[in-house]
């Protein structure tokens, strides 16, 4: 990034005794990702794909909460081959809620990453166009601080949205 920016300004040194001059444009790629209406049509669709399992996560949450809560209250009652049986049963419940929740948020991870892709895939074509239409030379995506003058995320955002 860093080198991008160190070769646009050599660049533009170099073009200051020529008529020429680069354009840049700037692209928010979050903003796209968050506020275009592809966003939030498949953070919809991951929604209703997931909740089942986010139910049955929290599910399986409660009930270890709940007898891990009843073993607390009964441990002192209980003989020490009971305790050990009840603690080993505890444990092998908390490593199965723990694989489901891992198991869970991989998969709603990778469901974002599609999801995530596929809308990029969309925006760079877009963004190509308009860099041609606009005669932009470069567009960049990462910056400290940028001009709204170079900023065409709105207008990436409402051909993304038709």
């Amino acid at each position: 990034m860093m080198a991008a920016v160190c070769a646009l300004a050599a660049a533009g040194a170099q073009a200051q005794g020529q008529a020429a001059v680069g354009r840049i444009g700037f692209v928010y790629t979050e903003r796209l990702m968050t506020e275009s209406k592809l966003a939030k049509a498949a953070d919809a669709k991951m929604q209703a794909e997931f909740s089942k399992r986010q139910k049955q996560v929290d599910d399986m949450v409660q009930r270890f909460k709940s007898a891990r809560e009843k073993f607390d209250e009964e441990a002192p009652k209980l003989t020490d081959l009971d305790r050990t049986r009840r603690t080993r049963e505890l444990l092998d419940m908390e490593k199965d809620m723990q694989r489901m929740q891992r198991e869970y948020n991989e998969d709603l991870f990778q469901r974002k990453n599609e999801e995530r892709a596929a809308i990029a895939q969309k925006a760079f074509k877009l963004i190509e166009q308009v860099a041609e239409q606009e005669h932009l030379d470069v567009v960049l995506q990462e910056a400290v601080w940028t001009s709204p003058r170079i900023d065409i995320t709105d207008k990436i955002l409402k051909l993304l949205d038709k």
